[in-house]
Formats: C-alpha cells, structure tokens, sequence
C-alpha cells in the first residue's frame, strides 16, 4: 500500500495532481489557501491586492513578533481598498479552492488547516474527496484519525480553536495506526521554525495522545521549516510531510 502525504499546499493546485502520482490514496492536511507569500510577496491574496512592497512590510512586523503593528498596518491596507473586506477575501479564496479542489485525485483524505476557512469546504467536496475532521477512516488495512485547524495564536488566524476543543477532537480520533494532524505535538524540535526563527504552536493533547496509544505514525505538516522533521516518541514516528508549497512533492508512506 502506498499513501502521499501533502500539508501546507498554499496555492499550489498546479502540483497536485502530479504528487498523487502512483499512490493508492492521497492525505492532504490542509493550509490550502495562499494568503501571504513569505518569499514572493507579489503572491497570493495579500501580494495580488496590495503588492510586493506593502507585503513585505506585513512580513517584516510578523517576524519580529510585532502584531500588533502588522494588524494596524493590514487595517491601513484594507481601509485604501474602500470595499468589503470579508467579500473580498472571499471572493479571493473562492477562486483559489475552486482550482485546488479540483486538482485533487481520487480517492483524497483531508482535513483544514489554521489558514482555511472550513465553512466553505463543503461547497466544493466532489466523489473521492473525503474531508474528515475528529474522525476516522480506514485505508489499506490501517486506521487513519484526522484532526485539524491550528491552536489559538496572536496571529488569529482564519480556523484557530481553543485547547479544549482541538483536545475533544484527538479524543474523538480514540485508537488509530496513523494520526494526521495540521499542527505537530508539542515538542520543541518540532514546532520550531529556523527561518522564521520562532516557536510556533503544538498540540499537548496530540502528545498525550502519542504516549497513550502509540500510532504508528504521526504526520502534520504547519511548521514549514522545522528544526527536526522527524522524530520517534515511544515507538511512534512523527514526521512533518513538509511544506509543499515550496517542494512541490509529497511524503510517501509505505506498508
């Protein structure tokens, strides 16, 4: 049997349907949307709106843990652009899941990420393409368990829940050979990302979880440089699948 694995796509329906190539099922862990380039800041919904420039001055507050000045200085962008702020996004990220959700090849698993906006994932489902969410499916023999969207941050983004909820939804999973998560369990190696050189957010419930049931697998994806991508706690792999919207190629797992 034969699984790709793909996280933190941000755009690149123009590879999906390649990385499906050969595998018997295909995961996707969400992040779909592109909202901010951090290399090409012409990209994505912010770049498209405002350009390279004004981007990269959003980027420039972020990394320096400066929120909120990045969140002023969005205000300030938006206000110049005189329309809806909501429709326009929107608008925006219709066209991006439009072409993305049609990219994906049969069968695909997949769940949200922080970044994406699950009210709107229903709308664009087809046969094959199964969204899973604090549940579970079995391929190939083996148990998979989904959980997504990301933990609360200062950087609010679209799809982040409290502790408690995410922690209901691990809890839900209950027993599986491979959990699939958005954010990784919170281990320093791997929530740290060396080029934006901070910590980003873990999950404490997915840790307990991996020394309460021992999965096989742990695959996430949401740190798109991470300090370590793989590591074994109790027997158990975890590995980020890595960022996909720079690499292009998935994770492949094998049994």
């Amino acid at each position: 049997m034969r699984v790709h694995v793909v996280s933190d796509v941000h755009g690149r329906a123009d590879a999906l349907a390649a990385a499906g190539e050969g595998a018997d099922a295909f995961v996707c862990l969400g992040d779909l949307i592109l909202f901010i380039d951090y290399h090409d800041h012409g990209r994505g919904i912010m770049g498209d709106l405002f350009g390279a420039e004004a981007v990269g001055r959003m980027i420039e507050l972020r990394n320096a843990q400066r929120f909120d000045e990045a969140r002023e200085w969005s205000r300030t962008l938006w206000a110049s652009l005189g329309g809806d702020r909501t429709q326009i996004v929107e608008a925006a990220i219709r066209r991006q899941y439009e072409a993305l959700f049609a990219a994906f090849p049969t069968p695909t698993y997949l769940t949200f990420g922080n970044v994406d906006l699950p009210h709107l994932y229903p709308e664009y489902l087809r046969d094959g393409v199964t969204l899973l969410d604090g549940q579970t499916t079995t391929i190939g023999g083996l148990r998979f368990g989904f959980v997504g969207g990301g933990l609360q941050t200062p950087m609010r983004t679209p799809y982040e829940i409290d502790d408690d909820a995410f922690a209901a939804k691990v809890a839900a999973v209950g027993e599986v050979d491979v959990l699939c998560c958005h954010i990784p369990p919170h281990i320093p190696e791997l929530v740290y990302d060396i080029e934006a050189r901070r910590f980003e957010r873990g999950s404490v419930a997915i840790l307990e979880a991996i020394h309460a049931i021992r999965p096989r697998y742990v695959l996430f994806g949401h740190v798109h440089q991470p300090l370590t991508a793989s590591l074994e706690i109790d027997g158990t792999r975890c590995v980020n699948v890595g960022h996909f919207h720079a690499r292009g190629t998935p994770f492949v797992l094998e049994w």
